[in-house]
């Protein structure tokens, strides 16, 4: 699950500020339970561990399902990442680009793997021909097991001091329908310069993916997290922390037409995982890819 610091979040946090209700979900990482075996858990009523359960189903953290007679709760929630505000750098100016997800340059990737757009799949799943699809341009999440996809944009800054780059994307690992603990360790590039290796903890579906179309399918893929990775004058950063010794400098404006990003799980990675990118149209975020230069 991914929140915000927004009120849409406030049922998860409202949920998870109660000792008894932490009580529950350790109790439910176990083992499926009724209330009636909760409440002797917890040495509680079954009115009271009543109330706590539906506090819990509200903020989605828990689902409950009849079982013969009984109705059962179990843990939906594997982990939560919470995404805080970005930091804004006044002190310098700002050019955006946003790079739709289709709009990829180069590729070389194995199945399992695919594209959608907004309204339905493109071709057919796990056939890596479909990648050159002209529809391609129109898709907002894809998905592949090992291999790489590549991005090209202009430079447009030549004749002033670049401070800063932020390339920021929703990204998760890939596996067959989803699994929450599917961990894959993705490695970016930036005009062949390798940035440094995120290990995704999952691919998610524990809840359904905030902007996904109501045409896709509940039992596959829902969303990533967004990731963040700042090329700063002494060194390389995700989410602050240090992902590489690369530095804004070995990036010369005068020397650099394009941008090129590279997006990889390699062959003899620890976690070959794959990798899905989702576009405005699915996941949590509504956004593409996007490159942010920071200049002076």
């Amino acid at each position: 699950m991914q929140l915000d610091i927004s009120e849409a979040s406030l049922p998860v946090y409202e949920a998870l500020a109660s000792s008894v209700r932490l009580k529950i979900i350790q109790l439910l990482s176990k083992n499926k339970l009724s209330v009636k075996e909760l409440a002797s858990e917890l040495n509680l009523s079954s009115a009271i561990v009543t109330m706590h359960v539906k506090k819990l189903e509200t903020a989605g953290l828990i689902a409950t399902d009849r079982q013969g007679r009984s109705k059962v709760s179990s843990l939906k929630v594997d982990a939560i990442n919470i995404n805080f505000p970005e930091k804004i750098y006044t002190a310098y100016e700002t050019l955006e680009t946003s790079i739709p997800i289709g709009q990829y340059t180069n590729y070389e990737i194995t199945p399992p793997c695919g594209l959608a757009t907004s309204e339905d799949f493109i071709g057919v799943n796990d056939h890596p021909k479909y990648f050159m699809d002209p529809k391609r341009m129109d898709a907002q999440i894809l998905w592949f097991t090992q291999g790489f996809i590549e991005y090209q944009v202009p430079n447009l800054l030549e004749e002033s001091q670049l401070e800063m780059l932020e390339i920021s994307l929703e990204i998760a690992s890939e596996f067959p329908f989803s699994n929450n603990n599917w961990p894959s360790d993705i490695t970016f590039y930036l005009n062949g310069k390798e940035l440094g290796t995120w290990t995704s903890p999952g691919d998610f579906s524990d809840v359904r993916g905030k902007n996904n179309p109501s045409w896709y399918p509940d039992n596959l893929n829902q969303y990533g997290l967004l990731k963040t990775i700042r090329i700063m004058a002494h060194g390389t950063y995700m989410e602050g922390e240090p992902l590489s010794d690369v530095r804004i400098t070995d990036f010369p404006l005068s020397e650099t037409q394009l941008w090129t990003l590279r997006v990889e799980v390699k062959e003899d990675a620890k976690n070959v995982g794959g990798c899905t990118i989702y576009g405005k149209n699915f996941g949590n975020h509504d956004q593409d890819i996007n490159l942010k230069l920071f200049y002076s």
